[in-house]
């Protein structure tokens, strides 16, 4: 799945869930994170409910990108080890989207956190202008653990990032 086949998903479930009378929580600033516009929160203080299919494609992304970390920090991962990164989180992201079946307002949450690692992947891809790719590791671990904030994993553990 190509990325703009993964905006334009991102983009469908949003409207779906505006219809649904769900207030897509990243829909005003689309992918600009940096203003502040993704609203990550808990479901009245709990964490949101997750099913198998996304447990799955979680469990993958993060095992992807924390097998990348000593290479990135060490600076010896290559352009095609990141492409390659980037197309791996980019399968599972359709995976989840294919099958994760939340509650609308636990989707609207992950939706937030798929929007960061669209963001990672057009980092680690080369797509996304700014030159240095490890920063597009850094959007996937930002969003990795926000999904372990968020959302009801049993024995989810933060990434494991060597610092």
């Amino acid at each position: 799945m190509k990325i703009r086949t993964a905006t334009t998903l991102l983009a469908a479930c949003l409207v779906t869930a505006s219809l649904a009378g769900v207030t897509p929580a990243i829909a005003a600033g689309g992918h600009d994170h940096d203003s502040g516009t993704a609203v990550l929160r808990l479901n009245a203080g709990s964490k949101w409910h997750t099913d198998a299919a996304l447990q799955h494609g979680m469990l993958k992304i993060r095992a992807a990108v924390e097998h990348s970390l000593p290479a990135v920090h060490g600076g010896t991962f290559t352009s095609d080890q990141y492409r390659s990164l980037g197309h791996t989180v980019e399968k599972e992201i359709a995976y989840i989207v294919q099958n994760c079946r939340l509650a609308p307002e636990a989707d609207t949450v992950l939706h937030g956190i798929i929007a960061e690692l669209a963001d990672g992947i057009e980092g680690v891809t080369g797509t996304k202008a700014g030159g240095d790719r490890s920063k597009g590791v850094v959007h996937m671990v930002v969003a990795l653990d926000n999904y372990g904030t968020y959302f009801d994993h049993p024995a989810w553990t933060p990434v494991a990032t060597g610092h």
